[in-house]
């Protein structure tokens, strides 16, 4: 799932690859996407970066390659219906089960349904953590006490912590998380990321788990905790 600017930032970025072979400046692309500031850019770019949508050719100035596009690049854009935040791209999810509407839970081994809403990475929109796509089943002491939801990991920013690509992230809804905790975060009241929360004096680090990516540093303004790792589910 790509925030609305994130889509046509790559596109524009594909397509002047496409016609000249050189990648568009920061202030070209700015201007492109009617941008006051090249900050904006900059985020934009790293959050396609981690979502493995773009690479940074190393030596390079203006070096951007695009790896992939998103699938509904070739389809002609649509009117979103009233209801849908126009700043949201929909994402095409893996289907997750739903349990039986006769299932009930039995004893403390049973399982519990927890919304899927979508999935993480570096940019996903807020109102990706808002809108369940769907339900999957989680052991019951996996999930613990409170309020549960899943979100499917895209990308290898927290490899290293043993996340990988494709991974269910069970969260437990909170809004705060100690220094060290894994948690899904929200940037700017714009975009959320799953990474590794650290407080460093009255700043706020988002670490990645993953040495390809920068740590990246906010004011504690700036970051609000959604919810916070509390296991994962792998498919083979």
């Amino acid at each position: 799932m790509l925030t609305r600017k994130q889509h046509e930032l790559l596109l524009f970025i594909h397509q002047r690859l496409k016609d000249g072979g050189v990648s568009p400046s920061f202030d070209e692309m700015k201007d492109a996407l009617s941008l006051k500031s090249k900050s904006g850019i900059h985020r934009l770019i790293t959050a396609l970066e981690e979502r493995g949508f773009i690479r940074r050719l190393p030596h390079k100035a203006r070096a951007l390659e695009v790896i992939r596009l998103p699938e509904d690049a070739s389809r002609p854009a649509t009117p979103p219906a009233a209801t849908t935040d126009t700043n949201v791209i929909p994402g095409r999810f893996r289907s997750a089960p739903r349990p039986a509407a006769s299932a009930k839970p039995v004893g403390e081994g049973a399982g519990i349904a927890v919304p899927l809403i979508g999935k993480i990475a570096a940019g996903v929109p807020i109102a990706a953590l808002e809108n369940p796509v769907a339900e999957i089943e989680v052991p019951r002491a996996l999930a613990g006490q409170g309020e549960h939801f899943a979100l499917e990991v895209e990308g290898d920013s927290m490899i290293e912590a043993g996340i990988l690509d494709g991974d269910w992230a069970i969260l437990r809804k909170c809004d705060s998380a100690n220094s060290g905790e894994i948690v899904v975060a929200l940037i700017d009241d714009s975009e959320a990321t799953l990474k590794r929360l650290r407080r460093k004096g009255n700043s706020i680090a988002l670490e990645a788990a993953n040495p390809a990516y920068e740590t990246r540093i906010f004011g504690p303004d700036r970051v609000k905790v959604q919810g916070k790792l509390v296991g994962l589910i792998r498919r083979y």
